[in-house]
Parts: structure tokens; sequence; C-alpha cells
């Protein structure tokens, strides 16, 4: 126990956690502000008639006209908030909640670093993340800390450590393997301006598939191992850097490299980015009344996030091919996925059959979607079964002809015809049989 106390429980300098805060702060408020300027909250969230929701989560749905608007502005303020440390409790504790209701309320644009925010914007409501070069500390001098737990610091490394190491384990299947996902997900990057024509080349897909792997697996152990620390950096200032020039995916490469402050001494942070403040160096093991609390949740929290990336494999036939079991697994960039189906309804009481286009309902990114993911599948007939009930209609509802390609393979029957979905139950962690099994060489 006293070296579990001394691992958790040691009081050590605060300068990574403040100016984490301010990163953190800065960057949420830019990925905020900038949905708005791209155009992605009005793509993504206004100009669908129908939201695909995370499901059980039905009653969430965006606001109508421009509600969305003023809540992603709420959100990018929020951030500023955090950033300058004003009202930090209520601004982190605000920001965390609003960003996991959009995270749930569409899943369209999924992305695995949303749901990374989502995990520490909810770590950073209880880390002491103000107490220093902060506007609530300016005002309320009690508050000042130059210290904290060494908890904090372990909780964001392990964290990391669980990311990089499933997403690692992940690409170690077949099309990873012979770099054939690599070279699907760089031919629409050929029109890129100097590196396009590169990212094409066969000898880049290794590269970038061996080093993906070897990348993820060492990263976080090379930066908490001193010799290996500043090569470590170094490559992941290059690897993010890539990534966020070849990839497009906003804020996260930058929050990636926010990370880094955690596995540097306290006094190289200090001295960087706070000259003034009085490093702490007592290294003191005090283990506060509250510690059995962060033993507990701590061990909660973690054993989910252990848990969760392998569910898939108590669940029945290929993640890559039923897709249940993957998010919130880590892996990322694994796939490439096209469908094609028809939606017949009946009319229950007459027998009659009818086609429905999903283009009158969805939008273009939507339809796309759709034919290829089974959750997308079942939610679109379970809406359509309520639009004809309030026109007084019990319908069913069937996908024809639904057949799936993954990574540019040949395409497979996908959904069973005969089976009626708006008649099925969605099942969080078993298998749906009606998903046709994958057909494999």
């Amino acid at each position: 126990m006293n070296a579990i106390n001394r691992f958790l429980f040691t009081k050590i300098d605060n300068s990574a956690l403040l100016i984490f805060r301010i990163f953190f702060g800065t960057l949420v408020a830019l990925e905020c502000y900038g949905a708005i300027l791209t155009g992605w909250v009005k793509r993504t969230l206004i100009e669908p008639k129908f939201t695909f929701n995370f499901i059980g989560f039905d009653w969430l749905q965006p606001f109508d006209g421009y509600g969305m608007y003023a809540y992603f502005i709420a959100m990018g303020t929020l951030g500023v908030c955090i950033a300058i440390g004003y009202k930090y409790r209520f601004s982190i504790i605000a920001f965390t909640l609003l960003w996991t209701g959009v995270y749930l309320m569409q899943k369209t644009a999924y992305n695995n670093h949303y749901y990374l925010l989502i995990l520490i914007s909810t770590m950073l409501c209880f880390f002491p993340a103000h107490r220093g070069y902060s506007i609530d500390a300016k005002q309320n001098p009690a508050l000042q800390r130059n210290y904290m737990f060494s908890y904090v610091k372990w909780m964001i490394v392990f964290q990391l450590f669980i990311v990089y190491t499933y997403a690692s384990i992940a690409k170690l299947y077949g099309d990873w393997l012979n770099f054939g996902i690599i070279k699907i997900l760089m031919l629409d990057k050929a029109g890129y301006y100097v590196i396009g024509e590169l990212l094409q080349q066969t000898w880049v897909h290794k590269i970038l598939g061996i080093s993906g792997i070897v990348f993820d697996l060492l990263i976080v152990p090379a930066l908490i191992y001193k010799p290996t620390r500043k090569i470590a950096f170094s490559l992941s200032i290059f690897f993010h850097l890539f990534n966020s020039i070849v990839f497009q995916i906003g804020i996260f490469p930058y929050l990636s490299l926010a990370f880094s402050v955690f596995f540097f001494e306290p006094e190289t942070i200090r001295n960087i980015f706070f000259k003034r403040k009085t490093l702490y160096t007592e290294n003191q093991i005090a283990p506060p009344s509250f510690k059995n609390i962060v033993y507990i949740l701590g061990s909660v929290y973690f054993l989910l996030q252990l848990l969760l990336p392998i569910r898939h494999h108590f669940i029945k036939d290929d993640v890559l091919w039923t897709e249940e079991g993957h998010r919130m697994s880590w892996r990322m960039m694994l796939r490439s996925r096209y469908g094609t189906l028809t939606f017949e309804i009946k009319n229950n009481e007459t027998q009659e059959r009818t086609r429905i286009n999903p283009k009158d309902y969805l939008t273009e990114k939507q339809a796309r979607r759709i034919g290829a993911y089974p959750d997308f599948i079942w939610q679109f007939a379970q809406h359509l079964k309520r639009e004809y009930a309030k026109k007084g209609q019990d319908i069913s509802v069937y996908a024809l002809k639904s057949k799936v390609s993954i990574n540019g393979k040949p395409y497979q029957p996908f959904i069973d015809p005969k089976v009626d979905l708006a008649n099925e139950p969605w099942l969080h962690f078993q298998h749906h049989e009606w998903i046709l099994p994958l057909k494999k060489d």
C-alpha cells in the first residue's frame, strides 16, 4: 500500500497541468468556432432532416433552426474560459456535458478523437487545473497551489497508453499488414500539392504501415523513458503534423502533442512556460482524505477502458464486417466501407409494398453511410416505422439487395432481406442475426 500511495499521492509540481489546461481550452475553442466557420455544424447538424444519434439517445436531437450555432458558440466560449481559468469548474463541467451531448446526438461524422475529448474533459472536471495562472486563482489567492498529486499525471499517461496500445494491436490484421488499406486511404490524397504523388507510392505505404504499428505501440513508453524522450517527442511532432496535413482532422494532432507536457520534467515545463512560478520540489507523500474515492473511481474507470475495446472478441463474426463493438475501441483508420441496398416497406394491413429511396430523407453523407453500417440501416428502418405510424399505418421494413464491400474487396450480401427490421430490437453487446455472415476466402 505504501508503494501505491507513493505512486499516486506524491505531491509533484503542477506546471504540466496548468499549461495543459491552457492548451486544452484554446484548442477546444478553436474546434468549436472552426466547426461553424468550416460549415461542419451546418452540414452535420442543421441540414439533415433526420439525425443518426447513438442508439438509446433518440431524445437527444439538434436544436431547430440555427440553435446549433449558439450551441457551438457556447462551447467555444467555455473553451476560452477554461484556457484563462475563469469559473473553471463550471466551465469544464458545462463544456464536458455539451460536448458529450453533441457527440451522442450524431454519429454520421463519428471520430475516435471526439470520444477521447470526452474522456479527457471528464478527467479535467476533477483535476485542480485552475490553481495557478488563472483568473480564479488571481481573484481568490487561497486557490493558489504549485503542486498536484501524482495520480493526475499518471491517469493521463495511462489513458494515452490504452489508446495507443489498442490502436497498435488493432492494426495487426491482414489489410493493414499487406498495406492495402493504406493504399485506399491515400487514393483521395493524390491531388495534394507536392506530396500527393508521393502518397501513392507503394514504398511510402509500407513505411506508413510499419511505422504506424511501431509508433502507436512504443510512443508512450518512449516518452516515459528519459533517454528516448526527446527522440520520441521529435517523432511525435512529425507524426501528428503529418496526420494534420494529410487527414485534416482538426485540433486533435495538436491536442496529442499537448499531452507531451506530462512526460517532461516539471522544471523543463516551468522554465519554458512559467519562468516566474515557484517550482515545487518537496515530493511529499500525503494521501488525501478522498484517497479511497480515487482508488474506487479510478479502478472502475480504467477497468471499463480496458474492457470496452475488446468486447468485439465476445461478439459473433468479425468486427470489421459487422461493426459490432467497433466504436470506442480505438480502431482507427482500419477500413473503408461501401454498401448498396434498397428499402422496401410493407403495409401490414393492405400488404401493399413500396420501395423507399433513402436520398429522399438523408443528406449525401448520410446516404453514403446507410448502405454500409448496420446500426444506420436499423435506425432508418425505425425512423420509417415512426413516420408511417404518424399516418396511421403499421408497416414492416426490409433491406433488399444489401451488399457491402470492405477495403475494396468484392461486394458480399450484408442484411437478411427476409427480416422485418422495424420489429427487431437493438442489442448493444450481442450479435444481430440479421447481419449475414462474412464469407471468407
